[in-house]
């Protein structure tokens, strides 16, 4: 079982910056891979980046260069650092976990965390 608690987004203006993180409450985070996935109206939710348990990462093409995630293992933590924010960008943002070591897959979600980018 995985909780996870997301901090809270915002209103960025275009070009802005704006970091997320989440912390997942498990004793198994060194087996997690964490990532973020966003959902704006209208559309399909879809996968933003990714970060594995020895920290190798995949990002979406359309975030390349400006998104950043990361992974404290410490803290139990993800982040994703957002630089040169579009208004394409404004979405609901979830943070999402499954353990890498089930033989099916189970994820799970964040309670979401709003992203508006606008003028």
């Amino acid at each position: 079982q995985v909780q996870l608690v997301e901090s809270r987004g915002g209103l960025v203006q275009p070009g802005g910056s704006l970091r997320l993180s989440c912390k997942a409450l498990t004793s198994s985070f060194g087996f997690t891979v964490m990532g973020w996935y966003r959902q704006a109206p209208g559309k399909l939710r879809e996968e933003v980046a990714i970060v594995t348990p020895g920290s190798s990462t995949r990002y979406t093409d359309s975030v390349k260069g400006r998104f950043t995630i990361s992974r404290d293992n410490s803290r139990s933590t993800v982040y994703l650092q957002m630089n040169s924010l579009k208004p394409d960008d404004t979405a609901v943002y979830y943070c999402n976990a499954y353990d890498i070591r089930a033989k099916e897959r189970y994820d799970y979600w964040g309670q979401g965390t709003q992203v508006t980018v606008s003028s």
